[in-house]
């Protein structure tokens, strides 16, 4: 059975430019195509796609007020076509915390190195994010925080942005329970790093993690997410607003505090060098074609392995791929602990798949429990 797709648009072009393009795939069907946000609701609520495409500004109705609209609704994959701007990073984010569950930019050659690959790596996205099945954020908690605020303390589990995000395979979307609190017992490990990696779906998560950790949270964080240049000084931004601990976007020479998250720029590699005791981040343009990803997880990880040596705590997120796993078979040779989103949770279980699959997981675990039981780990539960 092929995936419905419902394409949203104000450019006429580009409506059809991606309705040739996903229908260049037997996979997926176009069936139907809207003009601005408030067609976008209408036809949702009529065709009933496995997965819509929005456009993040149109007139009518903007991509943030139609995901928000839509959601109430039905339970639907969103995935976001966006300008690589700083006002289109801060749109983006906003419709990200609106529900949407992941992004791409609108011009292809942004995707990838060339057009062949730009509409792989495009189908294979929307196809990737049809599969899961969300539960739709209360309405109460639709809008996004205001900046300015830092929130108080909440219980992991409740938090409506973990219950919002909380990704579901169709076979399991009718147990809202199945991410119940799980049995854990910490390792009794010391750590002087805590480092997570993710792609699809990780700017949600790493907020509901990042925002739920405490003011005096113990270790540095590094914090490598597949992002483009343009929309990773916005996002570090808006995780610093929202968290208790200082998020940062990292600078070549950053040395590694305890508290501070440190993420990665995109369209450079992080990594980390020095001693465990006075570590520091490298930031450096990376040019090399055998590598995809800039950041790579694999990078960071793997550099953070030579230095700290068993004292990381590692965790794979949500992602399409297998980025991560490189690093994190270094990172176990090492001594280092290893934790892997489990798959009912995730936007996309393939980064966390490909390290459990290759037997480097010590703990899955689902994305409410993630933050709760990282403080349990490191002696702050």
């Amino acid at each position: 059975m092929s995936i419905k797709v419902l394409v949203v648009d104000d450019s006429s072009f580009f409506r059809r430019r991606l309705t040739e393009i996903l229908a260049g795939d037997m996979e997926l069907t176009v069936i139907g195509t809207a003009n601005n946000g408030r067609e976008a609701v209408e036809k949702a609520l009529e065709l009933k796609p496995d997965v819509i495409t929005m456009d993040v500004e149109m007139p009518v109705m903007d991509g943030i007020a139609a995901v928000r609209e839509i959601l109430k609704q039905q339970r639907v994959p969103i995935l976001m076509f966006s300008s690589l701007t700083h006002a289109g990073a801060k749109a983006t984010l906003d419709a990200l915390d609106a529900g949407a569950v992941d992004f791409l930019p609108k011009k292809f050659e942004d995707i990838a190195r060339d057009k062949g690959e730009a509409i792989e790596v495009l189908r294979q996205r929307v196809k990737a994010v049809a599969r899961r099945r969300l539960f739709v954020r209360p309405a109460a908690t639709a809008a996004a925080p205001a900046p300015a605020a830092r929130p108080a303390p909440a219980p992991i589990a409740r938090t409506p942005l973990a219950r919002a995000e909380l990704l579901k395979s169709p076979e399991r979307a009718e147990n809202t329970d199945a991410v119940s609190e799980r049995p854990f017992k910490a390792s009794g490990k010391s750590y002087k790093l805590l480092a997570i990696g993710t792609s699809t779906g990780g700017p949600v998560a790493l907020q509901t993690i990042i925002t739920a950790l405490p003011a005096n949270f113990p270790l540095p964080i590094v914090l490598v997410q597949h992002m483009p240049a343009a929309f990773t000084g916005a996002f570090a931004a808006r995780l610093n607003s929202l968290a208790k601990i200082e998020v940062r976007e990292a600078v070549d020479g950053d040395l590694l505090k305890p508290g501070v998250a440190y993420l990665a720029p995109g369209g450079k590699q992080m990594l980390v060098e020095g001693s465990e005791n006075q570590a520091k981040l490298r930031i450096k343009e990376d040019d090399s074609p055998r590598i995809t990803f800039k950041p790579s997880v694999d990078i960071t990880f793997g550099t953070a392995a030579k230095v700290f040596s068993d004292k990381v705590l590692a965790i794979v997120l949500t992602g399409m791929g297998s980025d991560g796993r490189d690093g994190c078979r270094l990172l176990k040779q090492f001594g280092s602990r290893i934790w892997a989103q489990d798959e009912a949770s995730c936007v996309v279980y393939g980064m966390p798949q490909a390290v459990t699959s290759a037997g480097l997981t010590d703990v899955e675990v689902s994305l409410p429990e993630v933050a709760g039981k990282i403080m349990a780990e490191v002696g702050h539960g």
